[in-house]
């Protein structure tokens, strides 16, 4: 099951099941013979996006973070933006210290302000903008760098509609859905006034693909990612501007970690309640590895340069399910 983090991704209802059955993601037996062996972390094509200009969002943890440092490593001037000051800064000085180019910009892409600032010091500092990677992004409203607390933070964390807060439905959906429209927005201005192009990858999640239980402010703005990323799809293409999205399941991040934390504290405190979202956990790759293994925020990113790179030249507006074939039955 699923989630895309923000700042990182991982899953809302493998982390369910891990928390009511006692289980971790890493965890367990596969019914597999053999397990698919996980991309190496290391691997990088040299010179892909040499002279091109990224824009990471959430580049502190998970899957932005690998984005921005393999990015860097293929040559792109990488300009990353986060909330978590002190780890989106250690990702860029990383970067620099591999001899790669990076700045960082420290801001909420909820803001108008930071996603404009993001594009001015990609304009300013490389001569301007041909990538985007839309990948911040939240689970719940608790802020990403603050320890676990269910005490205090349960109020805060995903729900059903009933059960649901003002705050955990305004704060996911002003990152999530809000976010993304502002990022999109001034890195597209940026796009059409330089007219050369250009491709943006929004990080959605299954649960914008299909139903999800038992975190609707999470489900409904990943739909609403879903459906930027096909309107921008068609509104852009006159300017050679292509669009697209990634949905995965359970990837092993930071972020799935603090929510299987969490759902561990709640399942405690609910038991006994029904638990739909426990009917179907894993992907299927998921299901057959032999430890069970969730992705890797390399896998994901893998796929997301792929779309960023020339070789997707026929490819936008699409909502590709990377989930291990979760969505598949």
């Amino acid at each position: 099951m699923a989630t895309a983090v923000a700042l990182a991704t991982g899953t809302m209802a493998s982390a369910t099941a891990a928390a009511a059955s006692g289980t971790t993601g890493g965890g367990g037996k596969g019914i597999g013979e053999v397990d698919v062996k996980p991309l190496d972390p290391d691997f990088f094509l040299p010179g892909r996006f040499k002279g091109k200009t990224l824009i990471v969002t959430g580049c502190a943890r998970g899957m932005g973070r690998a984005a921005a440092i393999r990015a860097a490593r293929e040559g792109a001037n990488v300009v990353g933006v986060d909330w978590i000051r002190d780890e989106g800064e250690a990702v860029v000085e990383a970067i620099r210290r591999e001899g790669g180019q990076a700045r960082f910009v420290y801001g909420d892409v909820g803001d108008t302000r930071t996603c404009d600032r993001m594009v001015q010091v990609a304009v300013e500092d490389f001569g301007g903008l041909d990538l985007a990677l839309n990948n911040a992004g939240v689970m719940d409203a608790v802020f990403p760098g603050e320890p676990v607390d269910y005490a205090r933070q349960k109020d805060l964390i995903f729900q059903s509609v009933h059960q649901a807060s003002d705050e955990y439905w305004e704060k996911v959906l002003r990152t999530n859905a809000t976010g993304v429209f502002k990022s999109m927005r001034a890195e597209l201005r940026q796009l059409v006034a330089q007219r050369r192009g250009g491709a943006i990858v929004n990080v959605g999640s299954v649960a914008g693909l299909i139903g999800f239980g038992g975190t609707c402010a999470y489900s409904a703005s990943k739909h609403a990612v879903s459906g930027l990323t096909r309107s921008a799809a068609i509104d852009y293409s006159v300017y050679g501007i292509r669009v697209n999205s990634v949905n995965m399941a359970t990837t092993e991040t930071p972020m799935y970690e603090r929510a299987k934390a969490l759902l561990t504290a709640r399942a405690r405190e609910s038991k006994g309640m029904p638990q739909v979202g426990l009917m179907k956990i894993d992907s299927l790759l998921q299901a057959t590895d032999s430890h069970k293994r969730g992705a890797t925020a390399w896998e994901q990113v893998a796929v997301m340069l792929f779309l960023l790179s020339e070789e997707a030249s026929n490819l936008t507006g699409a909502l590709y399910a990377t989930d291990g074939g979760y969505t598949a039955y």
